[in-house]
């Protein structure tokens, strides 16, 4: 079942959700809010106790303001669950853009209108291979090097944006749609239901959870 909402935070911003099972057993992916924290949570593996770590990790996550604590505070709250997330988490400044934090392959994009960048970058074999000039089979980009139980201060993931327009995503939305997929989708009514919906009917396997804030 497709879970959508979407929230007015005060004068400034406004943040849709959505989240769809796809054709897995289990929903093992989480979004959650504070009032200026913004939280994409997805389970390692297709399971009750990824879908538990998962929304545990996004809960404790959205209490705080800074992403890196938030990442440390999800952290903290797997350790009376078994199972374990990769997490995506920004929080908008009062000067205005956006604070990221990760760890492991749930993303954050940005756009002002014009450009649309990827902010975080992947967690993965994958990108630990191309990062040093080694070509990486694909299946190599499904196995996470971090994740929310292994964060610590020094190895989870920073990036910030001035960008008014911000996405979270897990990998059941930017796999099937792909950069220029959901860059597509934001240039028109964007909204989390939209990608969430365009990444299933592009063939999407995987959990599908969209944050868009603006």
């Amino acid at each position: 079942m497709l879970i959508d909402r979407t929230m007015p935070l005060g004068t400034a911003l406004t943040a849709t959700y959505a989240s769809e099972r796809g054709p897995r057993t289990y929903n093992a992916d989480a979004y959650a809010n504070g009032r200026r924290t913004f939280v994409v949570a997805d389970g390692v593996g297709d399971s009750p106790a990824a879908a538990e770590a998962a929304h545990a990790a996004a809960q404790a996550a959205a209490l705080l303001t800074d992403p890196v604590t938030a990442v440390l505070a999800a952290r903290a709250a797997l350790q009376v669950h078994s199972g374990d997330a990769v997490i995506v988490v920004a929080t908008a400044r009062p000067d205005g853009g956006f604070d990221v934090a990760w760890a492991g392959d749930a993303r954050a994009y940005a756009t002002d209108g014009e450009e649309f960048v990827q902010l975080t970058t992947d967690h993965t074999v994958g990108e630990y291979f191309r990062e040093r000039g080694i070509v990486a089979e694909p299946r190599m980009d499904h196995v996470v090097t971090n994740t929310v139980r292994n964060a610590t201060a020094e190895n989870i993931g920073r990036a910030a944006t001035r960008a008014a327009r911000l996405v979270l995503v897990s990998d059941g939305v930017y796999g099937p749609l792909g950069h220029n997929g959901i860059e597509a989708i934001l240039s028109g009514q964007a909204s989390a239901e939209r990608l969430v919906r365009a990444a299933l009917y592009a063939g999407g396997t995987d959990n599908a959870t969209a944050v868009v804030v603006s």
